[in-house]
């Protein structure tokens, strides 16, 4: 293969990957507007079942703060990390002396050098 063909098969490669990542981003968002709809109807439905007054703009749930997300996890991690600490201070390593065995020596495997003569 030459340079310009290398070239070519490379640009090709990134050009479809830039194109396939812009069309899951507006896949994507047609499924964000799709569920926001349904969303609406199904507020629309109950409001309507209800007799109560259709608002004029339906609130979607507002995202959570970062910093409800950081106390939610400090909180966890709290609960979580008491059971841990208390630990009794007994320790418990324990040496088992065991009697020589030349199966695990090592200097057994090896063999004694040719004299040269």
């Amino acid at each position: 293969m030459n340079w310009s063909q290398i070239l070519s098969v490379t640009l090709i490669g990134f050009a479809l990957v830039a194109l396939t990542l812009i069309l899951l981003i507006f896949i994507i968002r047609l499924f964000g507007v799709a569920f926001t709809a349904r969303h609406k109807q199904k507020v629309a439905k109950k409001s309507a079942a209800t007799g109560a007054a259709m608002p004029a703009e339906v609130a979607l749930p507002e995202m959570v703060t970062s910093e409800v997300v950081a106390a939610i996890a400090m909180a966890i991690r709290l609960s979580v990390g008491e059971d841990h600490d208390r630990e009794s201070e007994i320790l418990t390593i324990q040496t088992i002396k065991r009697a020589y065995s030349p199966w695990n020596s090592k200097i057994h495997g090896l063999t004694r050098l040719p004299e040269r003569k």
